[in-house]
């Protein structure tokens, strides 16, 4: 009886050996395949990512040598030659030119470029904000105080990257509106808010000064 088992099991032994073979002749080239993915794919990251700082070092490199320039249009045109297929660097490299433009007193070209970052959907919002927010104080004495106002308005709303600065600049349309009641207000509701950065503070803790208020007293008061 044990040799008819033993004699069973060396059979059923050879059988799945032969089941085994039989489906990796039929099945292992999918082994493979998996295997050469993986392979492959690690390395397209690796070379992908090699790329990526190649790529961000070209363009850091360019716009040094670009900023270098004494003479501000030489900046914005060295600045505008500089292209990247990241958004983000791209931005950076725009913004960089719209400052050279405006140093050379292109105002209208540097607000161009500004206002095309700033409505450029696929962006991060940080970007677009810090873009929005420095077309309208660039354009302060050429663009009507209203439209000024609807655009500091929106960079204002809470939550906002740039709400507080926003805000300080709408206290400063208050100001030129004659309205210094709401300049007032703006501006201690601004002192008063948590987050807020120090050079920000002391900036209206000053203006408040300059237009009658205390912000030692409010602050008490609150």
């Amino acid at each position: 009886m044990s040799d008819t088992d033993s004699f069973i099991n060396e059979v059923t032994e050879e059988v799945r050996r032969d089941r085994l073979f039989l489906m990796l002749k039929r099945y292992g080239w999918i082994g493979a395949v998996v295997v050469v993915l993986i392979v492959g794919g690690a390395a397209w990251r690796e070379y992908s990512q090699a790329q990526a700082r190649s790529e961000a070092q070209a363009v850091g490199d360019a716009m040094t040598t670009a900023l270098a320039a004494d003479d501000s249009s030489t900046r914005a045109e060295e600045l505008a030659a500089i292209t990247s297929d990241s958004l983000g660097a791209q931005a950076v490299v725009d913004m960089a030119e719209a400052a050279a433009l405006a140093d050379a007193g292109d105002v209208a070209g540097a607000a161009t470029i500004l206002d095309g970052i700033a409505t450029t959907a696929d962006l991060p919002q940080v970007y677009r904000d810090i873009a929005a927010f420095k077309s309208v104080t660039l354009q302060a004495d050429t663009l009507p105080a209203e439209e000024r106002r609807l655009r500091l308005d929106t960079l204002a709303a809470a939550g906002g990257s740039l709400q507080y600065l926003a805000a300080e600049q709408l206290a400063l349309l208050d100001i030129e509106a004659g309205d210094t009641d709401a300049a007032l207000a703006r501006l201690k509701e601004i002192a008063a808010s948590a987050g807020v950065s120090r050079d920000l503070q002391e900036r209206v803790s000053q203006v408040i000064v300059a237009l009658g208020g205390s912000p030692e007293a409010d602050a008490q008061e609150g």
